[in-house]
């Protein structure tokens, strides 16, 4: 009798509410009409932190913000879910504790046989760790966008500043040509200025460059003596300016890694020129190498201005800058650091800054991985090569919208021995071809109406078509692979080195 018992089915809406009651992953619970709390299960202690005991016979409202339960939103929810049958929504819930979590809320009518209404089933979800992770990933969206637009900008500026820079560093480049000693001064002037224009704008492109993944390093075995000897050479008419003393400490032994020596050399020339730019004339500037365990430690020290501790930790970051006089005499936009601590990343070493505090000077040492065996060979080129001045006269098409750059580069080219005929657009130059036969037509990318690389498609379709040379601000390696598939035989980087472009025409000749 008594095994009867214990076999006896459960009836159905006893086994109904343990299994509503047992639920831990939902809050279901019973309201009255009025919105009173009537049932209570393990999910929703579990949720709310109520006891069944605290929480029964208590208004719903109890788990609404303040603000919320004066704009009647218990009321609505209550309100819809009695006209239509049923009321979901998602929001910010409260704990008893005062916590909040954010909640997938379905409240449903619950009527009798005779449609009266007694009362409203309410199924709560905790959605908080998926709000957690959507908000997460839609901030690592909008820094991704961020920097994408950032890298964007930067990219566009310095190849828009490249432009009208073109044309001027040209006209410095004539001028020198022609040997005309009226305006020297004025003239040292504006090319200093031009040059420092010339770095400003090629950090910004590096800057972006790293940013964006597009650095590649072409690394071989370098010995860093010269890596810094070439540094020194760049830094020093600053130092000669601010009568600064430069004293070195490089010992006579080897200093070998695996390196991309140009981006190192810029490191150190950086390096130098910061400490430079923040000591006051007369100060002094110390650089030192040394090896350290399985690594190379190159170190910069200087009497200058110093770095304060609010700014210590920032000194690689965007933008970032030391103190400034009024006069701003120290000049930059806060790229050279960055770059720095970017490349230095690159080859798998670190670099950190120093300082005990205003006026007391800074330190910055960079620690690379040391390399062993002999450094490569590098190839010499005649100097006669590099740089031809004249050569063998050719007929040359220059097309460029820009008349300042399409006009001193035909004074020059002309002044070097050279036929030149010019256009300023693609049109213009199919109309001068027909009269001009060019052997080497320099061509700008940018050109309105029909852009570099369609004018290029017309010229290779001549009978006997020209070498055909690609002028642009952009320089990276997609690029350069994008002229060559279009028929280019050289891409020169604007503002272009006029001993550059005439010693490219020498090299491509005729066809």
């Amino acid at each position: 009798m008594m095994l009867a018992a214990l076999k006896r089915p459960i009836e159905t809406p006893e086994l109904f509410r343990l299994l509503v009651a047992s639920v831990r992953d939902y809050a279901i619970f019973m309201l009255d009409p009025e919105g009173h709390v009537a049932t209570w299960n393990a999910g929703a202690e579990r949720f709310k932190g109520y006891a069944a005991h605290e929480i029964i016979g208590r208004h719903f409202s109890a788990f609404y913000p303040e603000s919320e339960i004066k704009a009647g939103k218990c009321e609505h929810e209550l309100e819809v879910a009695a006209r239509v049958g049923r009321f979901e929504d998602e929001g910010w819930r409260l704990r008893k504790d005062g916590s909040q979590f954010w909640a997938n809320v379905v409240i449903s009518a619950v009527r009798d046989d005779s449609g009266t209404l007694v009362g409203f089933s309410k199924v709560t979800r905790d959605l908080t760790e998926r709000k957690n992770n959507e908000e997460e990933r839609a901030a690592r969206l909008a820094a991704e966008q961020a920097n994408r637009s950032k890298d964007e900008f930067l990219a566009m500026l310095g190849h828009e500043l490249r432009n009208p820079l073109a044309p001027i560093v040209t006209a410095l480049q004539l001028i020198k040509l022609r040997g005309d000693t009226t305006f020297a001064r004025e003239h040292a002037v504006i090319e200093r200025q031009v040059e420092h224009l010339l770095h400003l704008v090629e950090d910004l492109l590096d800057v972006s460059r790293v940013s964006s993944g597009r650095i590649e390093l072409r690394k071989a075995t370098v010995d860093l003596r010269a890596t810094i000897a070439k540094a020194v050479e760049i830094a020093t008419p600053l130092f000669e300016r601010q009568e600064h003393r430069l004293e070195l400490e490089v010992p006579a032994t080897a200093f070998l890694v695996e390196a991309d020596e140009p981006r190192l050399v810029q490191v150190v020339a950086n390096l130098l020129t910061n400490a430079a730019k923040y000591t006051e004339p007369g100060g002094q500037v110390w650089l030192a190498m040394r090896h350290v365990g399985e690594t190379i430690e190159i170190e910069v020290r200087d009497t200058g201005i110093g770095i304060g501790p609010d700014l210590l930790p920032h000194v690689f970051e965007l933008f970032v800058q030391g103190h400034q006089t009024s006069e701003r005499s120290t000049g930059g936009l806060g790229l050279g650091l960055t770059l720095a601590s970017a490349l230095v990343r690159l080859h798998g070493g670190v670099i950190t800054a120093a300082s005990a505090g205003l006026g007391h000077g800074s330190r910055f040492t960079v620690a690379l991985p040391a390399a062993a065996g002999p450094p490569a060979a590098k190839p010499v080129t005649p100097l006669g090569k590099a740089f031809p001045l004249h050569g063998e006269a050719r007929r040359v098409l220059i097309v460029d919208d820009n008349e300042d750059a399409r006009l001193l580069l035909s004074e020059i080219l002309q002044a070097a021995g050279h036929e030149v005929q010019t256009a300023h657009d693609g049109i213009q130059a199919l109309e001068v071809i027909e009269s001009f036969a060019p052997e080497v037509a320099v061509l700008d990318l940018g050109l309105p109406v029909m852009d570099g690389y369609e004018l290029a498609q017309h010229l290779r379709a001549r009978e006997h078509p020209p070498r055909l040379i690609a002028l642009s601000g952009y320089g990276q390696a997609a690029d350069r692979q994008r002229t060559s598939e279009a028929g280019f035989d050289r891409h020169l980087v604007k503002p272009v080195d006029v001993r550059r472009l005439l010693a490219t025409i020498a090299e491509l000749g005729t066809r």
